[in-house]
């Protein structure tokens, strides 16, 4: 349990005070006094380790399962004993460009927290340092821990959201470069992106209901008056689903603007090579007339007739070419 358990601090009027090792009595002691409550942190425990936490605080097999698959979600579910909220954190990679997603279930009660952690992303101890540097905040209980993790995941998502923004202008700037980069190399980037904010949407789109709830709504466990900090948290997720719907719709147009400068330049590409093909066939054409054997042809067997049809071919290429140019096509 030790491997598993990140962190495990009992809370009393907002300050940190120390307690037993043990979660059963370091429990036992926050219900007695009444003003105290218990938050353990876990990470990625396994069903075996996660069964005696679960039995310890009466958590119901349908949210330990959740917690335990870690491929949920966002939700909030309230059982008999407990609230269950599932949140899932994204983390940018600046070397990749890359957006992942971890996973982050939190379990209330009536005087503990418990927080699982799945993925790298979303690491709690500067939240629980925050916290614990603001005990006015912390004597609320259970509901500010929550309050605090789900501000932390979506201010996140505004910072997320942010990077991606600057992906974004760059491939635009990509796109709509006079020298139009490498095609294939930009519609693969193009596609990366979207996928990026794909995933991005998974995460924080689902976010919507249950904060909505927290927001408006009356929830078992937690603290009626902490509305107005939900209803801030959830402002700032509706800001950040904006952003990313529009990033969204950004990279279709950017997409679309890509392919359709594609067959511009494949059109430009065809008209050029049109072009130098109608100007190499009139030479051709009369180089193969006077290269055919017949003894009885016009201006045959007269000096000049050589020289008079090189300066013919040359003068109808420079009026083609004069003609093509002043349209576009050269």
């Amino acid at each position: 349990m030790r491997r598993v358990i990140v962190d495990s601090a009992i809370y009393r009027d907002g300050r940190r005070t120390p307690g037993p090792a043990d979660l059963s009595d370091a429990l036992d002691e926050a219900r007695v006094t009444g003003d105290a409550f218990l938050w353990v942190g876990l990470y990625e425990p396994s069903e075996a380790e996660f069964a005696h936490v679960a039995s310890e605080f009466a958590l119901h097999p349908l949210a330990v399962e959740d917690a335990l698959k870690a491929h949920q979600r966002p939700k909030l579910e309230v059982y008999d004993d407990s609230l269950f909220v599932v949140l899932k954190p994204v983390v940018y990679e600046p070397e990749s460009d890359r957006v992942t997603s971890g996973e982050l279930m939190v379990f209330i009660g009536d005087c503990f927290v418990v927080t699982v952690r799945h993925g790298e992303g979303a690491a709690l101890a500067a939240v629980r340092k925050r916290l614990e540097a603001e005990p006015v905040v912390l004597r609320h209980g259970p509901t500010a821990v929550l309050y605090a993790v789900s501000d932390a995941v979506v201010d996140h998502y505004l910072d997320v959201a942010g990077e991606l923004q600057v992906d974004l202008e760059e491939l635009e700037a990509d796109v709509f470069a006079p020298t139009g980069g490498n095609p294939s190399n930009t519609a693969e980037r193009i596609y990366t992106a979207k996928r990026q904010v794909l995933e991005f949407r998974r995460a924080s789109g689902p976010l919507a209901g249950p904060l909505a709830r927290l927001a408006t709504g009356s929830v078992p466990f937690v603290n009626e008056h902490a509305q107005p900090f939900f209803r801030d948290v959830n402002d700032h997720l509706l800001r950040s689903n904006d952003q990313v719907e529009g990033l969204d719709r950004l990279l279709s147009d950017v997409l679309s603007a890509h392919l359709a400068q594609m067959g511009v330049r494949q059109n430009d590409d065809m008209r050029k090579i049109s072009a130098w093909a109608a100007m190499a066939a009139v030479p051709t054409m009369i180089a193969g007339i006077y290269g055919m054997n017949f003894d009885h042809m016009p201006e045959l067997h007269w000096t000049w007739s050589y020289p008079a049809l090189i300066v013919l071919m040359a003068g109808i290429v420079t009026g083609l070419y004069r003609l093509f140019k002043r349209r576009g096509w050269l």
